[in-house]
């Protein structure tokens, strides 16, 4: 597990500073880009959630399910 979280540190370390200045990029920018930020780190500790109160099972059932569900709900561009 603790390789898992160093891997997720690693992963958004590289990837932030994409996320953050994607929607300067844009003309007719919205808040897709930051909403993406704020969503994984909601999906992360609801994660951590399920993996805390109902083990490894629900996190491997759970969690897809939780990020397609936060992917739905982002807004539009």
């Amino acid at each position: 597990m603790r390789q898992a979280f160093i891997f997720l540190w690693i992963w958004l370390a590289t990837l932030w500073p994409m996320f953050a200045s994607a929607e300067e990029e844009a003309v007719n920018g919205g808040y897709r880009g930051i909403a993406t930020l704020y969503y994984i780190v909601i999906w992360s500790i609801l994660s951590f959630g399920l993996y805390d109160a109902f083990g490894k099972k629900a996190l491997y059932v759970g969690a897809p399910i939780l990020g397609l569900g936060i992917y739905l709900i982002l807004p539009s561009t």
